[in-house]
Formats: C-alpha cells, structure tokens, sequence
C-alpha cells in the first residue's frame, strides 16, 4: 500500500459507521451530515444503478465495471468489494483530503468493507484519525420491513442480505460504539 501522506496535529476524524444493510445506517448518517455541515459525506464508488433520487457525486460516484476496473488497477481504493453482484469502492484519496484539511469524514460501509478497511489503515496514516461504529437494526422483523419497503430489489437480494445480517455483528468487527442504534430512526 502506498504511504505518501503525513497529517498535521489539526487532523480530522474518519467516522466508520458499518453495519448490514436495512439496519438505519444510511438514515443515521444522513442525519448526521444534515445537522452538521462540517462533516464531509464519504463518497464510494459503485457500478450499481441509481436507486431514484440518487445523484452522481453525492449519493454514489456511478462508474461502469471499466471505470471500476482501472481506479481497482490504480490502487485508488481504500476498500472494495462486489456487493449483491455489484462493486463498491471507497476512494482513499477522499478520506485523506478530508483528514489533512483537519476535517471530520463520514463513511457509511458494510461491514466487509469495514473489515477491508481496518486491515488496510493500519500502517497508514488514517489510522489514528478513525473512529469505528456498527449500527445494529432494532430487530430483525423491522429491518426486514425496511428493505422491502425500499421496493429496490428482487426477493432473492433481500433474503440474500436478511441473511448476511444474522451473521453481521458488533463481535465481528471490532469497533469502538456498537450495536448503538435502537428505535426507528425514521420516527426522529
């Protein structure tokens, strides 16, 4: 891994916010962003479609598999993964932007991209500037309402990721806040 970047003693703070889908991280950092505008929104790249109302640039950067294929081959992520036939990548150079401005960074991940991503900060930088947090969904019946109300995906995908989430827990990964997230945030 390269290591061309030093940050100054006014570094920022990369809040990892992970955990399976439909368990309100998306919401929670949303959220998060909304009430305080100092806190930059890590964008990631993927190759899946726009889900509607998603934009370019500030939900995801939407790239076709060749686009993908070249940043993988620049060593340009911090972290990738195909998800549910679908690449996703975090951008190192968007996180270390943001530290060495003195800037706080938010990253909403799953937690296999979590994992990648604390195998591969160790021996940079970014290391020190992370803060770590799995959101747990309030149950299982609950999260599963979520997914399906997205109205997104295929029956196999949201059992796919129903599945995937038994196994998702605050033990999995180690974090410094977990299983935090009680209650609906969409009542807040």
């Amino acid at each position: 891994m390269k290591q061309n970047h030093t940050f100054s003693s006014k570094t920022g703070t990369v809040l990892i916010v992970s955990g399976p889908s439909g368990s309100g991280k998306s919401t929670l950092c949303k959220m998060l962003t909304e009430r305080n505008p100092n806190l930059r929104f890590s964008v990631s790249c993927t190759t899946r479609k726009p889900r509607p109302g998603e934009l370019n640039g500030k939900d995801y950067w939407f790239v076709s598999e060749k686009e993908f294929k070249k940043k993988l081959k620049n060593d340009e992520f911090l972290e990738y993964a195909e998800v549910h036939g679908c690449h996703y990548g975090t951008l190192r150079r968007e996180l270390e932007d943001c530290v060495e401005k003195g800037r706080d960074a938010l990253l909403d991940i799953d937690v296999a991209g979590a994992r990648q991503v604390r195998r591969r900060i160790l021996e940079t930088p970014l290391r020190a500037a992370a803060v770590w947090i799995f959101i747990a969904p309030p149950s299982p019946e609950l999260m599963e309402q979520r997914l399906r109300r997205r109205a997104t995906e295929e029956e196999e995908a949201v059992v796919r990721r129903l599945d995937h989430a038994e196994r998702e827990t605050p033990r999995s990964l180690s974090v410094d806040y977990g299983d935090i997230h009680r209650g609906d945030l969409s009542e807040h």
